[in-house]
């Protein structure tokens, strides 16, 4: 295979990654803790999991089954041409593997942060070894070991965009959107039974991470998205090499850009390379809005309906980027106030009304009572899921 230079690499992520085509296609990726009933503190052998859902069978609307390092099992569904699609699709296939898991006394438990249990490593694939071994040596272990093993989101893919300026469009969008999507869906407040001192510890958990990974993409100039991608990936360090010979070679200390300078990665080291960088927003030929908490098991089609309504709909969109326009850098606040933080209140509210007027006109009326349900329980209340378990230990009152 040929090797790579700089505008190849370009040209692959401009051609692949930012492929523009008509909208409308949206997919979720759902992640769940598996839990005990009874016992929600105990660890449950990621293996015993694997086996009750491979005798079930495939889930019947085709979502993939895959596990993450600390047993945490994720359904990713097929592309859906509408959103009632994906609503009906994965939410039977979520109903299939709880049927599955359920004989054994075991559930699927939605939360952003595991909140009782320490992170227990179980995976078995050598790309995860590797992953944890660059986050020791990287000076990450702690919050290498809490993402790949304690955390959990609702992940939203939509398309790209029509063309070049739709693209940017929603590019943008998308990054200044993020800050609002981590408050109006903060549900992660504890970790190995204590409180963080976050609403959104899974937030705070990607923040703690490599940042030449999981910073936002999106530039100060606001430029070509490829381009952009581009940069990100040559500027990034290099976790794992996947060498001809089939070893697996964690923190080889180089980033992409200066391997590509030895003239010696070609296009699958490349594709590797992308698939370990995790930024809250990820171009793949669609948009991955990776920066959502795992939700309870009912509120999962929220955030979807929602993101979707928002980039879909032209008056929706445009009423959202008003709305978030003061709050697009507002990733601290949201992972630490949620919607107790009057902006990003303001700018919740705004969003999650022009999704709600969108969802008719977009065949989703099926889903408003739900969203509605969901603002009225939280967003028009300045509060998140997270504010549910107060306790002795009331969060700081904020006015919205």
């Amino acid at each position: 295979m040929s090797r790579l230079t700089a505008d190849a690499v370009y040209q692959y992520i401009h051609g692949i990654c930012f492929k523009k085509g008509p909208p409308g296609a949206v997919g979720a990726e759902t992640e769940w803790f598996v839990t005990r009933r009874g016992d929600p503190s105990a660890h449950v052998p990621a293996a015993r999991v694997r086996a009750l859902v491979e005798n079930a069978g495939p889930p019947p609307a085709g979502s993939a089954v895959t596990y993450e390092p600390g047993g945490q099992l994720e359904l990713s569904s097929v592309p859906f041409p509408d959103l009632a699609g994906v609503h009906r699709g994965l939410g039977a296939d979520i109903a299939h593997v709880r049927a599955a898991l359920a004989p054994a006394g075991l559930d699927l438990a939605g939360h952003g942060v595991d909140p009782l249990r320490r992170p227990l490593f179980q995976a078995e694939h050598p790309r995860y070894h590797c992953m944890r071994d660059y986050f020791d040596a990287s000076g990450f272990a702690s919050a290498g070991l809490a993402m790949m093993c304690s955390t959990a989101s609702v992940q939203v893919c939509l398309d790209i965009g029509a063309d070049d300026a739709d693209a940017l469009r929603r590019w943008r969008l998308v990054h200044a959107l993020g800050p609002v999507l981590v408050a109006a869906f903060a549900n992660s407040p504890c970790h190995q039974g204590r409180r963080t001192g976050l609403r959104s510890s899974r937030q705070g958990v990607w923040a703690d991470l490599d940042p030449c990974r999981t910073l936002p993409v999106l530039g100060p100039d606001g430029g070509d998205p490829a381009e952009e991608w581009t940069r990100y990936a040559l500027d990034a360090r290099v976790m794992v090499v996947h060498t001809k010979d089939g070893r697996w070679i964690a923190d080889p200390g180089m980033t992409f850009g200066s391997w590509l300078g030895k003239g010696e990665p070609d296009l699958t080291d490349l594709e590797y390379h992308l698939s370990t960088l995790f930024p809250p927003v990820r171009p793949r030929g669609w948009l991955e809005l990776r920066m959502i908490d795992a939700l309870p098991g009912r509120y999962w089609p929220v955030p979807v309906a929602v993101a979707t309504a928002l980039l879909e709909d032209p008056a929706a969109t445009a009423a959202a980027e008003a709305a978030v326009d003061p709050v697009a850098d507002a990733w601290t606040a949201a992972a630490r106030d949620a919607l107790a933080d009057p902006a990003l209140a303001r700018a919740a509210r705004a969003c999650f009304t022009a999704a709600l007027d969108a969802l008719p006109r977009l065949g989703a009326a099926g889903l408003a009572p739900l969203v509605q349900e969901y603002t009225d329980r939280y967003v028009a209340r300045g509060r998140c899921p997270a504010d549910d378990d107060e306790g002795d230990q009331a969060w700081p009152t904020r006015h919205a």
